[in-house]
């Protein structure tokens, strides 16, 4: 394992905050950013913005310019050494006159892994692997899990109250956290290329499930709704907003329902019919593969305990967001957070790792991993 210097943490933690920037946006690639150092200074940012454009090495060598010869690049993802819709970034590592890279992450494709770390060796140039690897691959779990295992990267998000309410007992729910923590779950939304919500919610609270900024509209998400039998009204906000995403129902396939989505179809909404699970209801796993069929790499489910409960109960979450206000509910009769059967022993809990805590005012957000990300790249 290498041994990395305060300054190469720096620098890649730069590359990370780039990274970020394209989150949401650069699907089917995954999210990268770059920066090229010399002499102890950044000088020059990049990070890949959308796909079929130049990847983040490209961005930052030409922000470079000449300054990129004998310099160092730091790469949150191993650079490509194959032709895509793009040429491959170790070409123009070579020609920008590179001396050293530094990866944050090996590409998790079993089938270039390792190629464009080995072929810049074999030009004689300097290569390191390694460099906050952990945050380099979280960054792009969601990618990395379709990758390897043809599924969306499933967050599970809820605004709660300190003793893990939802709603009060009458069924209230509007507004648990503050303006800081919506605006936070709709970046969230942003990054994520699905959000699924269960019939209850819709017809509860009517919403928009759009991603809407301080600053403007940001790029909405695909919205999926599950609803076994097919029952939902398609006049409600989710069906007739204008939005650059569609509005897809989820339903356990019968006769009934096939009937009901020609109906649906007929009016420009899509109907997945599924096989349903040993209660009746929509096979979660049967729809994750379906959405990975779509190239849905990642998965934000809002919906409430009952959907919640279901996804933890069969494990299919990867990764929790839990917003807190600083409220107590209470009541026997209020709706707690996760639903469904739950563990039977304490020990058998899913336990959180890479947990931050993060304060949104008088509000905070404990986010955390479930999923073992280090299997999506072998441990090797």
């Amino acid at each position: 394992m290498a041994d990395w210097s305060s300054e190469d943490r720096k620098f890649m933690r730069s590359a990370l905050r780039l990274a970020e920037k394209g989150l949401g946006y650069t699907a089917p690639n995954p999210a990268v950013g770059a920066v090229v150092v010399k002499n102890g200074n950044i000088v020059g940012r990049g990070f890949h913005e959308k796909a079929g454009t130049p990847h983040a090495e490209v961005h930052a060598l030409r922000d470079a310019g000449s300054r990129a010869r004998g310099a160092v690049i730091y790469v949150t993802l191993e650079p490509c050494n194959h032709h895509g819709r793009t040429p491959p970034c170790t070409q123009a590592i070579l020609r920008a006159g590179i001396k050293k890279v530094i990866i944050g992450a090996r590409d998790p494709n079993p089938k270039v892994r390792g190629g464009g770390a080995s072929f810049l060796k074999e030009q004689g140039v300097r290569v390191k692997v390694g460099c906050l690897e952990d945050d380099a691959r979280l960054l792009i779990a969601p990618f990395a899990k379709h990758t390897i295992k043809g599924i969306p990267w499933v967050r599970s998000k809820a605004a709660i109250s300190l003793d893990g309410r939802i709603a009060t007992n009458t069924g209230h729910s509007q507004w648990i956290t503050n303006k800081r923590a919506r605006i936070y779950g709709h970046r969230l939304r942003e990054i994520s290329d699905a959000i699924l919500v269960g019939k209850n919610t819709v017809l509860a609270d009517n919403p928009s499930l759009t991603c809407r900024h301080p600053k403007g509209p940001g790029r909405d998400p695909l919205r999926v709704i599950l609803d076994s039998r097919l029952t939902i009204s398609g006049d409600m906000k989710i069906f007739t907003q204008p939005s650059s995403a569609a509005t897809i129902i989820a339903a356990v396939e019968s006769k009934e329902t096939k009937k009901r989505a020609q109906a649906l179809k007929a009016k420009g909404t899509d109907v997945w019919l599924l096989p349903p699970d040993e209660t009746g209801r929509v096979d979660l796993e049967a729809l994750l593969a379906q959405m990975g069929r779509e190239n849905i790499q990642s998965l934000l489910v809002e919906g409430g305990s009952e959907v919640h409960g279901a996804f933890w109960d069969r494990g299919l979450v990867d990764e929790a967001y839990f917003f807190y206000a600083p409220i107590v509910i209470g009541g026997m009769g209020s709706k707690m957070c996760i639903g469904g059967k739950g563990v039977e022993r304490v020990g058998e809990a899913p336990r959180l790792a890479s947990l931050k805590k993060i304060n949104l005012g008088d509000n905070f957000l404990v986010r955390g991993v479930v999923a073992d990300i280090q299997s999506f790249w072998g441990r090797g």
